[in-house]
């Protein structure tokens, strides 16, 4: 009887697999990659197209339309509320990080949902910039 339960012990222990440990982060940068993408995706939410702006590259800056830019960030007819993100973990290097988004939004009585992503590079010590919109 025992000779089972042990055999059977151990059967159900090796079926359960155990979760890969996460990713070790070693870079300093990817957590200002993070908060910056953290604080842009915020401005986004609340229709802040002032503090929405300021975080966004020179590459972003020549090739997009600024209308669009403003319109992007604004929330023109809807409420602030009505909007929200979800970010996950990034993946990159020193000085580039990507980071997977999904922007959600209510749209009359039902939730819309962009699955999307967002890249911050360093432009300066400790100082981030959005390479592209989400």
């Amino acid at each position: 009887m025992l000779s089972v339960l042990l055999t059977t012990a151990h059967s159900w222990a090796g079926a359960h697999k155990h979760p890969a440990p996460p990713d070790t982060v070693t870079d300093p940068g990817y957590v200002f990659a993070l908060a910056a993408a953290t604080n842009f995706l915020h401005a986004w939410q609340t229709g802040d197209v002032e503090n929405g702006m300021i975080p966004l590259s020179d590459n972003i800056r020549q090739t997009q339309n600024a209308d669009k830019l403003e319109q992007f960030l604004s929330n023109g007819t809807s409420k602030a509320n009505e909007r929200a993100f979800e970010i996950a973990r990034g993946h990159g290097h020193s000085g580039l990080y990507t980071f997977p988004v999904v922007l959600v939004a209510v749209r009359g009585s039902h939730a819309t949902r962009k699955i999307t992503e967002i890249v911050m590079i360093e432009s300066g010590k400790n100082d981030w910039v959005v390479d592209k919109l989400p």
